[in-house]
């Protein structure tokens, strides 16, 4: 549904700032009907990339296809394809739920019975069919991100992009939106790219893509890319990581070792060596270490891992 290939984009420089190149030759694809997770640290090109896929910015050099069409030579083809819920809502506050659904509604030529049946089929998974007539500015977080997928789902996309749209929004809200768009996805087929930063986000994805420095480190299933770290990791918090790390690398000479912030973690451990090894390493250091961790990786470790400036092991490329 996605096909990104050498895509690069620099933004101009200026007087006081040198160009900065947001986007360096990305390859990407997404197939139709997948859930995929954009991930990245702060500066990694994911805001870049979601502007150059709405169409609101035109990238340096390199090509992108939205369900075969080219989304430069043939903009129109492809936009009618998509469906976007933007990290900044785009819905009018004063207005009531079912105005801003109607002038969705009209932006794309539906009213009367068809646009009537459209929302009926776009809102028949959301609790807002009881809060039509309520200004928007009442509704809770949560009620007001489903009125915005509602929006989108008016035009019957093949594709939603999604950034960050559980951004504000509580535990329960959040799983709840979620929860709405992992149904969607499977009874009507979408394929969906979802930028976020919250890892348990991802766990239910079909793909994951982490990007850094606008090049993309890892594109794979969740449980592919946790098995990069093997079955079980030991953490160490301690006041020194820098110095404790290197002493248990020259020491222990772990398979893979980073260090992040105040954590000294070790990777790619066997199940069946991991209890002894921490009990080596604590016999040898325990005055040092204020905590201590058996655990199985998770997809925060795997970012840590891949994007983290300490990390330690071959990075490769995306698999």
């Amino acid at each position: 549904m996605i096909a990104i290939k050498a895509l690069s984009h620099t933004y101009p420089g200026t007087r006081r700032q040198p160009p900065r190149q947001a986007l360096a030759g990305l390859d990407l694809v997404v197939d139709p009907g997948c859930f995929a997770i954009l991930s990245g640290p702060n500066g990694s090109g994911k805001s870049t990339l979601f502007r150059i896929l709405c169409g609101l910015l035109r990238p340096s050099q390199g090509t992108i296809e939205i369900g075969g069409a080219d989304l430069f030579a043939d903009p129109t083809r492809a936009r009618a394809l998509m469906g976007v819920v933007f990290q900044s809502p785009a819905v009018d506050r004063h207005l009531s739920v079912i105005e801003n659904l109607r002038l969705q509604g009209a932006l794309y030529g539906l009213s009367g019975a068809e646009f009537d049946a459209r929302l009926a089929e776009a809102e028949n998974w959301t609790a807002i069919r009881e809060r039509h007539h309520e200004r928007v500015d009442t509704l809770s977080g949560g009620l007001a991100r489903q009125l915005e997928l509602v929006k989108c789902l008016l035009s019957r996309p093949r594709l939603l992009l999604l950034d960050e749209p559980t951004t504000g929004l509580d535990p329960a809200s959040r799983k709840a939106f979620l929860d709405a768009l992992h149904r969607l996805h499977k009874t009507m087929g979408l394929t969906i790219l979802m930028t976020s930063h919250i890892f348990a986000e991802a766990e239910d994805a079909d793909k994951v893509a982490i990007l850094k420095d606008g090049r993309l480190l890892a594109y794979d299933h969740p449980a592919a890319l946790r098995a990069r770290l093997g079955s079980e990791m030991l953490v160490i918090q301690c006041a020194d990581p820098q110095s404790l790390g290197a002493r248990i690398k020259a020491e222990f000479a772990p398979k893979m070792m980073c260090v992040h912030e105040a954590e000294v973690r070790l990777e790619e451990i066997e199940p069946s060596q991991s209890l002894a090894l921490l009990e080596r390493i604590l016999d040898r250091y325990r005055p040092e270490i204020a905590s201590v961790a058996i655990k199985p990786p998770d997809l925060e470790d795997v970012f840590i891992h891949i994007t983290g400036p300490a990390g330690a092991g071959p990075q490769g490329g995306p698999r």
